[in-house]
């Protein structure tokens, strides 16, 4: 089931995989301004998924300054995750049952690959993560990851108290918020609560 504007998710604690700290989602104790930006990605070493991670990573700072915290789930165990993440400057947490991803309806479908609008998207990635690859910067995923690859990506912008002040479904590999939208939606859902 989908969650929506409105919805209440129920309180987690969560454990990110560099360091084993205990992450809250929702975070009641974070201040009524502070929200959390829950990404759902695709598998361990997604080039998609890296490729704006790093759009992320890069604007990190003015995520943070805006009063958001990045979460960011994946569908691999954390074992793997360890060799993709080093250095991200946020969370990122393993679901390899899926069993977030169940509760927040998060899809997989061949769409995620095969939807025209993802090919030069997933050119792109792939370019770039050969490169990375090559130079010694990155990794190079698994043939077969845990949870498949046709994994859709989804945000979720949560409030403190739990409620989702944004949700969206991906239709295909890269559709995911950019930073500026994220930005945009949390100064909505701000002015609306307000």
């Amino acid at each position: 089931m989908k969650l929506s504007v409105g919805s209440v998710v129920p309180s987690r604690t969560l454990t990110a995989v560099a360091d084993g700290a205990s992450v809250a989602v929702p975070d009641p104790d974070a201040g009524a301004d502070r929200l959390i930006h829950l990404q759902f990605r695709r598998f361990a070493g997604c080039p998609v998924c890296h490729l704006h991670l790093r759009s992320v990573v890069r604007r990190h700072a003015e995520i943070e300054e805006a009063g958001i915290r990045e979460v960011v789930v994946f569908h691999s165990t954390a074992e793997e995750l360890r060799e993709h993440v080093t250095g991200f400057p946020f969370a990122v947490i393993a679901d390899p049952d899926k069993r977030l991803y169940v509760e927040y309806g998060v899809e997989s479908s061949y769409r995620s690959l095969l939807a025209p609008r993802a090919w030069g998207p997933v050119l792109r990635a792939l370019t770039h993560g050969l490169v990375e690859i090559a130079r010694g910067r990155a990794k190079a995923p698994s043939f077969f990851p845990d949870g498949g690859r046709y994994g859709l990506p989804a945000d979720f912008l949560i409030a403190p108290d739990g409620q989702v002040l944004a949700a969206g479904y991906g239709e295909h590999v890269d559709d995911q918020w950019p930073v500026e939208k994220l930005l945009t939606l949390a100064r909505e859902a701000r002015r609306v609560r307000t």
